[in-house]
């Protein structure tokens, strides 16, 4: 059984610049229709899309309205918001009214299929708070896993939660995730600068079975995969990440030139991850300027990774290739990563967009 969903693009960035907070949509889809996302056996072997184009609608913004399609709570539907932070692509949930999640993994999985469903590196839920804090902060991957945290991420859900709230300017608040407890700020300039917290780098905690040969801390270590031996700096910034900056045949990559779709696997699946791991392929460009490519546990090759840009200029500076205060480029573009000696806290600043509003089955 097909069911229609309604799609809400958002505005350009040049007319969302002409707004203190974020646009209307510009204009309104109707009768795209999911196949239904109830979860049974046979929808999910047997996904289907189909677009009805006769039967479309172009509204105007004065008929839509963000306030207005976020406040809708017809049963049977799930509203959401598409974001990106720099191309690492996420769905939104309004979650505040529960502590469980609105729909199970296997519906996140058909959700975020880039052909049959939304398209989206993961599903994000904003639920409420816990110990004190202000909200929490659950994930569920392409892959249907659950990840501790994610950089780009919490971002997206800062700014979601802005939406949510109606709150203007400059504005913080606490977040609860699996990662701990997270402090995002949205800044005058709408980007999200986010602490990140300390580090971990005990290799138990991490974790990951190479012996530590650092102060506990695995630090440029070896790594034989599939017969290449690998320099690896294991870091978890609440989950964990392999960083290396070249192997016995290459010792400074060009990242551009890998091979991340094959390579990227048997790192994620490497003996040595009993929790798996993200891992990030870096290049130096300058002492504050790194490049790097991403495989990322549960989603694969993606735009972008917020922990990672972390994990990758904490790693950086514990090889001696880079200072506390880098620019990452990432495929999606560039994070401003700090990694500050007085307190020993990550932060991170960057953007976060919206692509598009809708609603689907469930």
């Amino acid at each position: 059984m097909a069911t229609a969903a309604a799609i809400s693009l958002s505005p350009s960035p040049q007319i969302r610049r002409l707004s203190a907070s974020i646009a209307a949509p510009l204009r309104s889809i109707s009768s795209l229709h999911f196949g239904s996302l109830r979860s049974n056996s046979s929808s999910l072997r047997n996904p289907s899309i189909r677009v009805s184009a006769s039967s479309m609608r172009v509204g105007t913004p004065e008929k839509i309205s963000t306030a207005s399609f976020l406040d809708r709570r017809e049963s049977g539907f799930l509203h959401f918001v598409k974001y990106h932070g720099l191309g690492n692509d996420f769905i939104l949930v309004d979650n505040r009214d529960s502590a469980e999640p609105r729909i199970t993994p296997e519906q996140a999985v058909k959700l975020c299929d880039r052909n049959f469903g939304i398209g989206a590196d993961g599903v994000i839920f904003a639920m409420p708070g816990v110990n004190g804090t202000d909200y929490t902060m659950r994930i569920f991957n392409s892959d249907g896993s659950e990840p501790e945290m994610c950089g780009n991420g919490v971002r997206c859900f800062a700014r979601f939660i802005a939406e949510l709230e109606n709150l203007h300017g400059k504005q913080s608040f606490t977040v609860h995730t699996g990662a701990g407890l997270i402090v995002p700020e949205i800044q005058e300039d709408g980007k999200v600068k986010v602490d990140m917290g300390e580090p971990i780098l005990k290799a138990s905690n991490v974790p990951t079975k190479l012996p530590a040969n650092k102060d506990q801390a695995v630090v440029k270590s070896d790594l034989n995969v599939d017969g290449v031996i690998w320099n690896v700096t294991c870091v978890s910034m609440g989950n964990p990440h392999c960083v290396t900056f070249g192997n016995q045949e290459s010792q400074n990559l060009t990242v551009d030139e890998l091979n991340l779709a094959v390579v990227g696997p048997k790192f994620e699946h490497h003996e040595m991850f009993p929790a798996r791991t993200n891992t990030e392929f870096v290049e130096v460009v300058s002492h504050e300027h790194l490049k790097m490519r991403v495989w990322e546990r549960g989603a694969g090759a993606t735009l972008a990774c917020g922990t990672g840009a972390c994990a990758v200029v904490v790693a950086a500076v514990l090889e001696g290739r880079a200072g506390r205060s880098c620019t990452v480029d990432l495929p999606g573009g560039p994070l401003d990563i700090e990694w500050k000696e007085e307190d020993n806290h990550v932060y991170m600043t960057g953007p976060a967009e919206v692509v598009f509003y809708g609603s689907v089955a469930v």
